[in-house]
């Protein structure tokens, strides 16, 4: 098997890989793999550091069996007969990438999407959801304090690494802000450990709505505490998963007494949004940045601000809840949206890193496998027609 480390081909660009060089040179001496990289501009580890490690590089990866990258690939960049490693960002059947998925299938690809790699628990195996929680935690508390003036924070892509804006965190001096963060899992996770260096007090959603507070808190929300059963009876999370659609949001208390709030959920399409358009123009709203980790785009979103994803080179919107539209940042009539579709990409090193790990522990020893249970799950196409888990998507690949 011959793997190929793809040029990121996505705009705007990424600079993340999924694999660094140090983690080729590793499987090229130990598991005698055979791999190769083409070149590329702007990647977090320049070509130098492959060509240091006798890596070799190349333009033309025709003969590759296994294509790694990390964003969509383009159309016209998409190999025929090949088998791609990518999030591909459509087995939400996101309409905008519906394209995609039809090319790939005449182009008689094996689509294998990073995000449904799962061991038999329907545990994800590899993600970069982490460093996009961290990532977006970081950019909400620096939204807020270009907003309001009281402080000010660099964007996280101008430090180093983590470890460079840790040593920042501890001269900050935040006012008594009030910070809601939806979501446990790693996107949860790698967010709540930025608010922690920060030195925000974490508190529980009982306590967070009842009390107040003369320092910066923030209480971090299981389903159970923003969604209720229409009918009345009590939550139940399996419920929740199943069947989305009999609940309704209950996220209302937080909604009127935060500042910032940080979501990190993964929102399926028939759950309910947070909150609705007409919530956000009522008088007693108060949050003033959202940061949308999630980032579904409007109308089918948990956000109903997230009319677009917004970019590492102009990271935040202002949203007018009254008009429905886009505007400049920073008003006192909007809500200012910071909703990057690729956060870990403003802490590549750190986020490739992890990432390698985890395919090199959890993902490699399956796809070297003859047969693998986790390679069948996250075969969303194979030769020239969906796979075997993602039937639902027919009727998404004939644009109904």
């Amino acid at each position: 098997m011959k793997i190929g480390i793809i040029r990121e081909g996505k705009v705007p660009p990424d600079s993340r890989v999924p694999l660094t060089p140090e983690q080729c040179a590793q499987l090229i001496k130990e598991r005698q793999l055979d791999i190769v990289v083409q070149p590329a501009q702007g990647r977090c580890f320049p070509d130098e550091a492959y060509r240091t490690l006798n890596i070799p590089m190349s333009e033309d990866l025709s003969d590759c069996d296994v294509l790694m990258g990390v964003k969509e690939v383009p159309i016209e960049l998409l190999i025929p007969n090949k088998t791609y490693f990518f999030f591909s960002h459509t087995i939400k059947e996101q309409a905008y990438n519906r394209k995609l998925l039809q090319a790939i299938i005449e182009k008689n690809i094996r689509l294998l999407d990073y995000e449904v790699l799962k061991d038999e628990r329907g545990r994800r195996l590899i993600a970069f959801g982490k460093f996009a929680g961290m990532v977006g935690a970081h950019n909400g508390i620096m939204t807020y304090g270009s907003r309001t003036g009281l402080y000010s924070l660099d964007r996280m892509k101008d430090f180093h690494d983590y470890a460079a804006a840790v040593e920042a965190y501890k001269s900050m001096q935040l006012p008594p802000l009030r910070i809601v963060l939806t979501g446990t899992g790693r996107v949860g996770q790698g967010a709540a450990l930025v608010l922690d260096d920060m030195g925000i007090k974490k508190v529980s959603p009982k306590e967070y709505l009842e009390n107040n507070f003369e320092y910066p808190v923030y209480t971090q929300l299981v389903c159970e505490d923003y969604a209720r059963r229409k009918d009345g009876t009590p939550f139940d999370k399996k419920t929740f998963y199943n069947h989305p659609n009999l609940f309704e949001s209950s996220f209302e208390p937080y909604s009127l007494i935060s500042d910032v709030m940080i979501n990190g959920i993964y929102w399926d399409n028939h759950a309910p949004a947070f909150f609705t358009l007409e919530d956000m123009r009522g008088d007693q709203f108060n949050i003033q940045v959202i940061a949308d980790v999630t980032c579904d785009i409007a109308p089918v979103a948990s956000i109903p601000s997230t009319i677009k994803a917004s970019t590492i080179a102009d990271p935040v919107f202002g949203f007018n809840p009254h008009t429905e539209s886009e505007e400049e940042p920073y008003q006192e009539e909007v809500i200012d949206m910071m909703t990057i579709d690729n956060l870990p990409n403003e802490l590549p090193r750190d986020a490739s890193k992890s990432f390698g790990e985890q395919f090199i522990s959890n993902i490699l020893d399956e796809l070297l496998a003859t047969e693998s249970q986790v390679i069948e799950g996250a075969t969303v196409t194979e030769n020239g027609k969906l796979g075997l888990h993602f039937g639902y998507l027919e009727n998404y690949l004939k644009g109904e």
